[in-house]
């Protein structure tokens, strides 16, 4: 029976992962796009997507009293982990304080000194994570761990994540790599999908995702 990361692996794949030209919030563009929320707030992917950070977390042995995260890529995710456990409790980090009532940032549990774990959904440059580990610091949490659900591998995410949450560590579920790669196999009904990293598409040039049988690109290889 497949684990419970192995199903949100295939859940990512099939539901967040996308093939195509794609502007990115970073400013860069990509030839492929991840939206993590298809997948955190479906039913089913929510109940694996706490599932897995939660051992994940409990492998590290962080202990943490609560998980947070910037809204809203982190917001689904938070929730998830906490009824999974049943016993961690959450909190969200606005991007500005708001104006007006108490002004506050961290919404939420809200206990200084506390153990705290931050979450993101898809890790780029790591400017969404580095906030709200600032913010907890701020605060007065204390950042035990960092987790993305995906991380691109590109932008200086992971040493600008890395660098903020120190001496934390910074770990991801998966890598865009890692859901690609299930997403050319989920895709390809003839053969197994080989992962060209260095290749280019026979049709247009661009980066391919499969060599079997030939170099093509996610829009040319059907």
């Amino acid at each position: 029976m497949p684990s419970s990361r192995q199903k949100l692996l295939t859940t990512l794949a099939h539901k967040s992962f996308r093939l195509g030209e794609f502007k990115l919030s970073s400013g860069g563009t990509s030839d492929y796009y991840i939206d993590c929320r298809t997948t955190t707030l479906d039913a089913k992917g929510s109940r694996l997507t706490g599932e897995v950070f939660l051992e994940e977390i409990q492998k590290r042995g962080w202990k943490p009293q609560a998980i947070g995260g910037l809204t809203m890529g982190a917001d689904p995710i938070v929730v998830a982990i906490s009824v999974v456990s049943g016993e961690l409790n959450g909190f969200l980090v606005r991007k500005a304080e708001k104006q007006h009532g108490t002004g506050q940032r961290i919404e939420g549990f809200r206990q200084k000194g506390a153990r705290v774990v931050i979450v993101d959904d898809v890790c780029t440059t790591g400017a969404s994570t580095v906030q709200a580990i600032e913010a907890a610091c701020e605060f007065g949490f204390e950042v035990v761990g960092a987790m993305c659900l995906v991380e691109r591998e590109e932008a200086k995410g992971r040493p600008n994540v890395e660098k903020a949450a120190a001496p934390a560590p910074f770990v991801s579920i998966f890598t865009a790599n890692d859901v690609r790669r299930e997403h050319v196999q989920q895709n390809d009904d003839t053969a197994p999908a080989v992962f060209a990293v260095a290749a280019a598409c026979e049709v247009c040039g661009r980066p391919a995702v499969t060599n079997s049988p030939r170099n093509l690109c996610g829009a040319h290889k059907n």
